[in-house]
């Protein structure tokens, strides 16, 4: 029996492969148009809905494609095919080149410089002589195959819509794959994507390389249905209107890019056929008109119309998790032997000294806990002991090697692992597919592999990993949940789990405990004692005085960035140095008073 996963595709394709029996020619024209728009807005989907990367110059590419196989067709008598080869290199190079310069930049100017790099590349268009200037080219040729020539509107239907679903299959291939969850990642800055072992520039460029060349592809389709063009149609306004299409049908849905095309294909005709009844500014009004289609959307719709209407379908079940074999583990370090040591790291910014000559060291299979007021410079010493963040002087020792400026991603795939004090997850993304992020490092599929399926065997174990850790942590009936609907404690489980799928030899845990329940806290701490037993070595951060007395092997006591106290948790409760940080003043002598040293901790003092 044919699953519902495979059997609406079946159908939809059968329905548009009927299509041509019954339409005619000008349907069947706006149709083609739909699917070449379509392939920019799937890359669009790619680049911006999934990996949040604003574009507002991809119909420059669609230029690219489009020029490169027209010149080669009419100035060199070439075949279209050869003339789409060389579009795709010209159009993978200028994405390369444009990407190293401009996607490292955040905020607003990544987008403002989309537009400037699509001016150029579309001013380039009309003031070369050989590209026909402002004129453009005339007299295209056909794309011709096996000598039947697609000239009609008919016989391009069944090229062009037989290549975006073949794009489409890529596309839904890549983003459920182990690159594609990298680039989803990229969402919410770089630092949560750098300690999970991803490059984020690497992978934005491929994501932009990737959308550069399916906007390639259309602009071959584009020049060689059109058979005339000229730079007019590759502008900036054409990168805005290839944008709101890709946000109309839902940026985060492959299938809305089609829909978005659809939309704006058949409003931006139905515009050109009314506006110049009533009005002769018709083509200003029509700018207007999208313009404010556009406010509508992120009013009423923001997501797309897609996700719009799937609250109103049922949810199909999701697929059971399937057995695999394990993912390799990394070689455990003996027992005993020294894992981290940290050796006079200083940080200032500016004038403030943050962490001031700190040293330390942490052996493996140790529980480790780091505790101080805010403000003491903890979270600070966790960025520069995991790459986050550079020292001023001093050095970083993991594994026996110097690390200081190795930074967080290749920590990360040395086997440091941590969770954050703010935590930091990929709200919209499954809890499955939050943790498998944490197991990327484990894996070795690569961009290609994933968009052409050849993944499937990692996949599988990478999945059964990351739901063999969020059962570990008592979240494992939330497979398919949204993180960003987990209250705050489950969230921070949520983090342990990911960073223990990736099987780390040293796990640094930033306030595990905050939010959680007390039945919680304790299966915590049972967890985090499983761990030690399995090879893992911990340090954290907690402010529950009695989750880190009883659970911790040793304490670090800092204060005002300098380590004030170093021992056994009994031994640093007795520290007078360690009351004073805690009361505010010099205590009292404890004994005189009738109570152990110790009761300071065991009374679950709250930090200030």
């Amino acid at each position: 029996m044919i699953s519902r996963a495979v059997l609406w595709p079946l159908l939809f394709a059968a329905l548009m492969a009927a299509l041509p029996l019954v339409l005619g020619g000008y349907m069947l024209t706006l149709l083609d148009y739909t699917a070449i728009f379509a392939l920019v807005a799937l890359g669009l989907v790619v680049m911006t809905g999934a990996g949040g990367i604003t574009s507002f110059g991809q119909a420059a590419f669609l230029g690219i494609g489009a020029y490169a196989s027209a010149w080669w067709t009419t100035a060199m008598a070439g075949s279209p095919f050869i003339g789409l080869a060389i579009g795709l290199a010209i159009s993978g190079a200028t994405a390369a080149i444009v990407g190293a310069a401009t996607l490292r930049l955040g905020g607003h100017f990544l987008p403002l410089s989309t537009i400037a790099w699509g001016i150029a590349i579309d001013f380039l268009f009309g003031n070369v002589e050989a590209l026909g200037s402002h004129t453009g080219i005339a007299a295209i040729p056909p794309i011709a195959i096996g000598g039947v020539s697609l000239v009609s509107a008919r016989a391009f239907y069944y090229l062009s819509w037989p290549l975006l679903g073949l794009a489409m299959i890529v596309a839904a291939s890549l983003l459920g794959s182990r690159e594609g969850r990298a680039i989803r990642a990229l969402r919410g800055g770089n630092a949560l994507v750098a300690c999970l072992g991803i490059d984020p520039f690497a992978t934005r460029l491929r994501a932009f390389v990737f959308a550069a060349l399916l906007a390639s592809l259309a602009g071959w389709l584009y020049a060689h249905f059109q058979r005339v063009i000229a730079p007019t149609p590759f502008d900036l306004e054409a990168g805005i209107e290839f944008l709101l299409m890709a946000l109309l049908g839902g940026a985060g849905h492959v299938a809305g890019a089609v829909l978005g095309a659809g939309v704006v294909t058949l409003l931006k005709e139905a515009l050109q056929s009314f506006l110049p009844l009533v009005t002769s500014s018709s083509t200003q009004l029509q700018a207007v008109a999208l313009g404010a289609l556009f406010i509508v959307i992120l009013q009423r719709a923001r997501f797309g119309l897609i996700p719009l209407a799937l609250r109103f379908l049922p949810r199909r079940a999701p697929d059971a998790i399937a057995a695999a074999p394990p993912l390799p583990h990394r070689e455990p370090v003996a027992r005993g032997a020294e894992l981290l040591a940290v050796e006079a790291v200083t940080k200032r910014f500016g004038g403030l000294v943050a962490v001031n000559a700190v040293s330390f060291d942490l052996r493996a299979g140790e529980i480790l806990g780091l505790i101080g007021p805010n403000g003491a410079g903890k979270s600070t010493l966790f960025d520069l002991v995991t790459g986050l963040s550079s020292a001023n002087s001093g050095q970083v020792r993991f594994l026996g090697e110097d690390v200081a400026a190795l930074g967080a991603r290749r920590l990360a795939r040395r086997g440091m692992a941590r969770t954050f004090q703010h935590v930091r997850l990929r709200p919209r993304m499954t809890l499955l597919d939050n943790v498998a992020l944490g197991a990327h490092g484990r894996g070795r599929a690569g961009f290609l592999a994933g968009a052409l399926r050849l993944d499937r065997a990692e996949e599988r174990a990478i999945r059964a990993e990351a739901a063999r850790q969020l059962a570990r942590v008592g979240l494992g009936g939330k497979l398919h949940e949204r993180a960003g609907n987990l209250p705050l404690g489950e969230q921070r489980l949520l983090e342990v789990a990911r960073a223990l799928a990736a099987d780390p030899a040293l796990i640094l845990l930033d306030e595990p405990a905050a939010g959680l329940r007390a039945k919680e806290k304790q299966a915590l701490a049972a967890l985090i004692r499983t761990l030690r037993q399995e090879g893992v070595t911990v340090m954290l951060v907690e402010h529950d005085m009695d989750f880190v007395m009883n659970l911790v092997d040793r304490l670090i006591v800092m204060d005002f960035g300098v380590r004030i106290a170093e021992g056994r948790p009994a031994e640093v409760s007795a520290d007078p140095k360690v009351r004073e940080a805690y009361l505010g003043v010099d205590a009292p002598d404890e004994e005189s008073r009738g109570r152990e040293p110790a009761d300071v901790a065991a009374s679950g003092v709250a930090l200030a």
